[in-house]
């Protein structure tokens, strides 16, 4: 097995020649025409059990490569052996990441499902002590009608220091804009294949392997949550409240990982990027907020007891300041900082050293987490009705963690277990719904009253009038949502099992 270690970047196609031209020798370089096919189950085996399969046609040469994905790094396993033809031979994938979902049936099963026709041009960098090989595929993926171009580039450590391939990635980043972009041509065949476009991308699930340290279980989570934030970064460009939420979603779970894994995490490093992730956090928040205040409150009292001078004015104002805030998440994701972050977070995930040796496997340290954290929930929980918005605030914030954790940690636990952990997310879930609720709200007055005191005078009555109808509605559900989160609150309790060893 060869371990591969490489970074992807998405940059515009017009600057992909002045990457090659920039201090190569002739010698060091070579030009390739790569035709190759992925193949797996019509239920995508393969794709589920974290598995690559392709055969590549290479100079008349074909070649098999099986890489095993999803190991939370930017390292991953690859083998590779020559075969007679342009289908898959099992028997040449013995001995590799393969062999655990090998089947007697499954080569009968195997299907090209896509295909990728690439140029690339490659040379070798040396950067130190280290040599770093520079790609540049142009080209495009298809899966059956549907296709894509492809204009990346690809760095991928042949020998020396992680350190150097980074170093190379951020020089390249501020000569050309380069963006880390950690989808491999595969997950963008099955995008391709599933119809799914440049939409906003959800969280991919976790799967965490039981004799895990804690170090390297935070290494795979915080590397998922990254990717499923680099996913979004298009959709936020393209002004998508879904990629903006789930771009949120992404920072957030990351945010939360630091948080569950607090005590290990080397503190100096760890403060420098949390506070960029809080950066970025906050330069979309806006988008969101005014995006579900305008869906969820403005609409809502069109056609009632409102005028309709007051709901035209109070819509345009609040479309006018959406179309900004949403350009400013645009801006942000467009940015040389944003760019940065994504460099000096992966970066930050695969090297950083633990602050503390810790010889616990990720079960044991997962059930002290989530036992502690339900502790601190359910005592904070009693006194909420006496809880001021900013303790409410982060109540909510405790419980988002719980949540994630559920997530992260979820495939520690037995089938048989499932159930009882689906339920207490799903009551975690109702909290958190109530809590977001009233938190909006309170943003929701804010928003509302500045309209109001800002309006210009010929509107200004209408206009406070349909912003005190929303108040007074949402004040009226405020209660209830309270009675809902104590609730479900009284109910929480300790988890009655525990992660498998």
């Amino acid at each position: 097995m060869n371990a591969e270690t490489e970074l992807k970047f998405q940059v515009a196609p017009r600057k992909l020649a002045s990457i090659l031209r920039s201090g190569s020798r002739r010698r060091d370089r070579s030009e390739q025409a790569l035709v190759s096919n992925y193949y797996d189950t019509s239920k995508h085996k393969l794709k589920r059990n974290g598995l690559t399969l392709r055969v590549r046609k290479v100079d008349g040469r074909y070649v098999q490569t099986v890489k095993a994905s999803g190991s939370g790094s930017v390292t991953r396993g690859e083998w590779e052996h020559e075969v007679s033809g342009a289908k898959p031979d099992l028997k040449q994938a013995r001995n590799t990441a393969l062999d655990g979902v090998a089947t007697k049936k499954l080569p009968r099963k195997l299907k090209p499902v896509f295909q990728t026709d690439v140029h690339r041009t490659a040379e070798i960098r040396r950067v130190r002590s280290s040599q770093i090989e520079l790609a540049v595929d142009r080209g495009r993926i298809g899966a059956g009608r549907r296709s894509r171009s492809i204009a990346e580039l690809e760095l991928e450590l042949k020998s020396g220091h992680v350190a150097d391939l980074f170093r190379l990635a951020r020089d390249i980043e501020r000569k050309t804009a380069a963006e880390l972009d950690l989808r491999s041509k595969s997950e963008q065949g099955y995008r391709l294949l599933a119809r799914e476009g440049d939409g906003a991308q959800r969280a991919e699930p976790i799967w965490l392997k039981h004799e895990l340290s804690p170090r390297d279980a935070f290494r795979v989570i915080a590397h998922s949550t990254l990717r499923h934030i680099t996913a979004n970064a298009d959709p936020v460009r393209n002004m998508d409240s879904e990629g903006v939420h789930q771009m949120r979603v992404g920072l957030r779970r990351l945010r939360a990982a630091i948080s569950l894994f607090d005590d290990i995490l080397p503190r100096a490093s760890t403060a420098r990027i949390k506070a960029e992730l809080r950066w970025l956090t906050g330069e979309l928040a806006p988008a969101r907020e005014i995006d579900v205040f305008l869906n969820e409150s403005i609409q809502r009292i069109a056609g009632q007891d409102v005028p309709k001078r007051g709901a035209r004015a109070i819509f345009k104002k609040f479309s006018g300041q959406r179309l900004a805030a949403f350009r400013r998440a645009r801006d942000a994701v467009d940015s040389a900082r944003h760019r940065r972050l994504l460099i000096d977070a992966a970066e930050w995930i695969e090297s950083e050293r633990p602050r503390s040796a810790d010889d616990r496997t990720i079960a044991a340290y997962a059930a002290a987490v989530l036992d502690r954290r339900l502790k601190k929930a359910r005592k904070q929980g009693r006194q909420l009705s006496d809880l001021d918005p900013g303790q409410r605030h982060k109540l909510r914030i405790r419980i988002k963690k719980i949540r994630y954790a559920i997530e992260f940690f979820g495939s520690l636990y037995r089938n048989r277990d499932q159930n009882e952990l689906a339920g207490l997310s799903d009551r975690l879930k109702r909290i958190q719904s109530a809590l977001g609720s009233l938190n909006d709200f309170m943003a929701h007055r804010a928003l509302a009253t500045e309209a109001a005191l800002a309006a210009p005078p010929p509107n200004r009555r209408a206009l406070a009038f349909a912003a005190g109808f929303i108040v007074g509605q949402e004040r009226e559900a405020a209660q209830n949502l309270i009675e809902d989160a104590s609730r479900e609150l009284r109910r929480l309790r300790r988890l009655s099992v525990q992660p498998s060893e």
